[in-house]
């Protein structure tokens, strides 16, 4: 199906089932222990026995020699590769850290060697005995020291221009010019990366914990050499991925050819110091901000440029994307510098881009408010526009941060605000409000699936889709029950496997628009065959309680399969509307927090979220994907930090217990407000992403509260007590 008109009355727009705020249908598997996930398939294959990864112990050089007598002779092992066995694999499509193979190492913790053995336990001591010789080279590991070395990001995403910037900002009677860092972070999910490998003949299967499973399948079979259709991966849960899982891992390749060389099916899960270290994180930046402002308050200059790290081959994290779009202002500049690091692979983590980018942004749009004398929720809304400001006759298909600002402020109580800085008191804590606008790009990708319906009048959908405990099941039942008319327990959803149509993926909050609407597609294919089969007119045909409607005659669905299976399959795919229009997310972020005004600790009191994304397709779990989010923004905000040995070159707080994360204790209720939207320009379920937009702001609008609170401005994320302790007001 392709979509290149906007979506006019369909079947969705019923909402009886889409739209209703249901419970997820993997919750009573995942609550009881039930749902598979990667590690525990152990009915997939028999006799697998257990691989443990041994990373480099040096950032940058090379691998002398690897001893492995010792570690072959340990009880219970099978087998050994090194690296030194094999040339570097080739590396994926959007790779580019060496997974395994060659002696040439790369970054801290790279997968030099793998000890496979009857069991976990047996692996994991083996691999303590095997020696390792290293030739240590000098590496660069510090951000700040190699500023002066980094060069702007390629023509795309590098230096962008419209108007004079530097004529308007020089002229502007009000300016300000400040700098803001974030560190790096780490995905810190439940569930390691993890893997089960088996071959037959030529053909492998990955029992694989995977985000975008068409991806991964083409990375693999690259990687290995194998034809695709050779290659099968299975991930129908996912215990949490952050964006951390959306490319193929060392685990995985591995898993597979560990796999290969001992003739048996091996399994892997890398331990959480290589969790930090092996994959994938979110890069530190240093983000400067320069705006202009008329005394009215209007924007006439902005800049904001930022500089990250990475490997050679590597990408900026694009943190100023947000700001070519989310406010208005006539001359601009955004600018991305990349220097080149020695550190872990720097890739995407939730809303990689704006998570960061608006955490400099938004602190900046409220001091640039103070200085005018201005409410900072009027400022935003001065400053909103309708149009992208590079291309003013591109128009935004749906904005409502005026709404969203404007509704937030008032459930929040934003006009009790005291305006002054640490004003307000609670007997030993300082008060304060925080608010930051949030944004996030509508992102479009074809999405395909396969639907079935039986003589019991079972729809059965199968995507290669998956489910990172973002609801995927639930909302993609939702859209087949809504379609055919039929009720949720006679929608049976199959996601996850390679063998399937390839969908969206999980990632970039493209997910559930994208999915639903590939199964959207496949529905309507679907409808058009029971028609036929009926003898009804498929363009007046009416789905509803099971049955089929076209004119006076009525059937029940499942007639149409008496005589065998219905099957279709079908995919969306976008025209130009998205080049037409510009698709994005918005919401408005309050935070209360509390200052204990003689420790320094932040407590937070209070938090709003109020959404603008399109239809909303389950307001359930869509809310349980923002207040994650909320959650994690104030994670960001006040303690998440991977910590750098700039000696030695790697995160050295690489483990649950010193990697720091928000814990019930830290967060009060949540209240999330979703804006009545649909966005006809998006897709046929007139729907957009959410899970996060979230995030975006977050981070800034607890800031802001706490600046609010205490007078103190702190620039430099995480905001922990000692950035601030010795500037807090004295007690009264």
């Amino acid at each position: 199906m392709k979509f290149d008109t906007p979506a006019i009355a369909n079947p969705i727009d019923k909402l009886k089932v889409i739209g209703q705020p249901t419970d997820r249908i993997d919750g009573k598997f995942k609550t009881t222990g039930t749902a598979p996930y990667a590690y525990e398939r152990h009915d997939v294959a028999p006799g697998q026995a257990y691989g443990f990864i041994v990373g480099s112990a040096i950032a940058k050089g090379r691998v002398d020699t690897i001893d492995l007598k010792d570690a072959r002779a340990a009880p219970g092992v099978v087998d050994i590769l090194s690296t030194l066995d094999m040339p570097p694999l080739p590396l994926g499509p959007m790779n580019f850290a060496n997974l395994f193979g060659g002696p040439d190492i790369q970054h801290y913790h790279q997968a030099i060697a793998i000890v496979v053995a009857e069991s976990f336990e047996q692996a994991r001591a083996a691999a303590a005995l095997v020696k390792v010789d290293y030739v240590r080279s000098d590496g660069r590991f510090d951000l700040a020291a190699e500023a002066s070395n980094a060069k702007p990001a390629d023509e795309r995403s590098g230096i962008k221009r419209v108007g004079d910037f530097e004529s308007a900002f020089a002229a502007a009677p009000v300016k300000i010019d400040a700098h803001y860092t974030t560190p790096d972070e780490t995905h810190a999910m439940m569930e390691p990366h993890a893997s089960i490998a088996s071959w037959a003949g030529d053909k492998l299967t990955l029992w694989t914990s995977n985000q975008m499973i068409a991806w991964s399948k083409g990375a693999i079979a690259k990687m290995l050499n194998l034809a695709p259709e050779n290659v099968r991966l299975d991930s129908p849960y996912i215990g949490g991925g952050f964006g951390g899982k959306l490319f193929i891992r060392s685990d995985a390749v591995l898993a597979a050819l560990a796999a290969k060389a001992v003739a048996r099916p091996v399994k892997v899960a890398l331990s959480r110091p290589l969790m930090a270290n092996n994959t994938t994180h979110r890069p530190a930046t240093r983000q400067r901000i320069r705006i202009g402002c008329s005394p009215e308050g209007k924007i006439t200059a902005i800049a904001h440029e930022s500089l990250s790290g990475n490997l050679p081959g590597g990408s900026p994290e694009p943190a100023t994307q947000q700001t070519e779009l989310l406010y208005a202002g006539e001359n601009r500049l955004t600018a991305l510098n990349l220097a080149t690091l020695d550190l872990p692979e720097g890739h995407a983590m939730r809303a990689p881009g704006e998570a960061p980018g608006l955490m400099a942004l938004e602190i900046a749009i409220d001091e640039m408010a103070e200085k005018l004398g201005m409410d900072p929720v009027q400022f935003r809304i001065l400053n909103d526009t309708q149009v992208d400001p590079a291309n003013p006759q591109r128009r935004f298909s749906q904005r409502q941060l005026v709404e969203c600002l404007g509704t937030g402020a008032e459930k929040f109580g934003w006009d009790r605000r005291n305006a002054k800085p640490a004003a307000v008191r609670d007997g030993r804590w300082l008060v304060g409000m925080g608010v930051a606008a949030g944004f996030r790009n509508n992102l479009l990708t074809r999405s395909a699936a396969r639907v079935r319906l039986d003589a019991q009048g079972i729809v059965t959908v199968e995507t290669d889709m998956t489910d990172i405990g973002t609801g995927s099941y639930t909302i993609i039942a939702q859209t087949a029950a809504e379609m055919m008319g039929i009720t949720l327990d006679q929608v049976v959803v199959k996601l996850g496997d390679s063998d399937f149509p390839a969908s969206a993926g999980s990632g970039g909050q493209w997910g559930a628009n994208n999915a639903t609407a590939g199964v959207y597609a496949a529905c309507v294919k679907l409808r058009e065959a029971v028609a036929q089969q009926l003898g009804f007119n498929a363009t007046d045909a009416q789905f509803s309680n099971g049955q089929v409607r076209s004119g006076n005659r009525t059937a029940q669905l499942a007639d149409a399969a008496r005589n065998g299976e219905l099957v279709a399959e079908d995919f969306i795919e976008y025209g130009n509307l998205d080049k037409q229009y510009q698709q994005s997310t918005f919401a408005g972020h309050f935070v209360e927090v509390a200052v204990d005004g003689f420790t320094g600790e932040t407590r937070i009191r209070r938090m709003l979220a109020v959404c603008a994304a399109g239809r909303i397709l389950n307001p359930k779990a869509a809310r349980s994907q923002v207040i994650g989010a909320m959650t994690m923004g104030v994670g960001a905000a006040l303690m998440e930090e991977l910590a750098v040995d700039k000696r030695f070159g790697f995160f050295v707080n690489h483990d649950l217990a010193s990697y720091e994360v928000p814990v019930h204790a830290d967060i009060p209720h949540q209240e999330v407000i979703f804006l009545d939207e649909v966005d006809p320009i998006s897709s046929p379920m007139k729907a957009k992403g959410v899970g996060e937009l979230g995030l975006c702001g977050v981070g800034a609008a607890v800031a802001n509260a706490i600046y609010n609170a205490t007078g103190v401005r702190v620039r430099d994320y995480p905001i922990t007590l000692d950035k601030h302790l010795d500037r807090l007001p004295q007690p009264v």
